[in-house]
């Protein structure tokens, strides 16, 4: 079932149970990128790791080929900040900070996450600016399940949690022009999410969404360029930039983040839908 206006596709709670298998596999993909983030690795052998992982999996990667994109990830590194191309020449050096996307394709249905990791010795300063990405999404998060459960919650609900958050933890640029996106039986779909904006516009937050929620935040100007390969997204001033997403869904009883290995849980606590088992006491 769609939604008129936009086409926001809806999907049944069986329908999310496939999707969070795909989750789970772009979670482990991304447990086994984050532990082999070192300097001397490249961000091609970081993409070895995910499409290795997803295959092993019996998932397909959902970002190669997707336009002509060559690789099973998308590897940002300091100024860069989202669509990155995994190189051999990428080779990581303490000090820096990698956001690394990634996507797969399980059963027809898609997952989509990602992180950012320091490497070595990393400036405190960013991993800060990391931590504030983080909640920041998961305020996203929250508003969502809040505003499904209400039955009053609009779409921008997310992008004003997300801005909130952003705002109050310092002064940070909030990309612009970039967000996240419904998922579903593809990777991008309707609606298109900002992380900024007022609250109580757009569609209504009902059960059946899916939506991936990804703050990108800078140390500087929130202005972007794309560079000539068509892909890699920097910061027009070069400052430092990071990148956090997950996928989740909208049940009759709550939200599951389809990427996280609880489901949510820790961050969420009772939001979290019972298809989520609570950790055993």
């Amino acid at each position: 079932m769609r939604r008129p206006q936009l086409d926001i596709q809806l999907k049944t709670p069986d329908q999310i149970e496939k999707m969070r298998a795909a989750g789970l596999v772009v979670a482990e993909a991304l447990r086994r990128m984050r532990e082999a983030v070192a300097p001397g690795v490249s961000t091609a052998d970081l993409d070895a790791i995910a499409e290795s992982t997803i295959r092993e999996a019996g998932a397909i990667p959902s970002f190669k080929g997707y336009h002509g994109f060559p690789a099973s990830i998308c590897s940002s590194v300091n100024e860069q900040v989202v669509h990155a191309i995994p190189s051999p020449r990428q080779v990581l050096r303490d000090g820096d900070l990698i956001s690394i996307d990634c996507g797969a394709v399980l059963d027809g249905w898609h997952g989509d996450a990602a992180i950012t990791v320091g490497v070595g010795e990393v400036d405190p300063a960013l991993l800060t600016m990391a931590a504030v990405a983080e909640d920041a999404m998961w305020a996203g998060i929250a508003a969502a399940a809040r505003g499904a459960a209400s039955g009053k919650g609009r779409l921008t609900d997310i992008s004003h949690a997300v801005e909130t958050a952003v705002r109050k933890a310092g002064r940070y640029g909030i990309v612009d022009g970039y967000g996240g996106h419904g998922i579903g039986t593809e990777m991008h779909q309707d609606p298109h999410v900002l992380n900024h904006g007022r609250p109580g516009k757009g569609p209504r937050l009902v059960p059946g969404m899916a939506l991936a929620i990804e703050p990108m935040i800078t140390l500087g100007s929130p202005r972007t360029v794309e560079l000539a390969d068509g892909w890699t997204v920097v910061t027009r001033d070069r400052s430092m930039a990071v990148h956090v997403e997950h996928t989740m869904a909208l049940l009759p009883d709550g939200v599951w983040v389809l990427t996280a290995p609880d489901g949510g849980r820790e961050r969420l606590g009772d939001l979290v839908t019972a298809r989520q088992p609570a950790p055993a006491a």
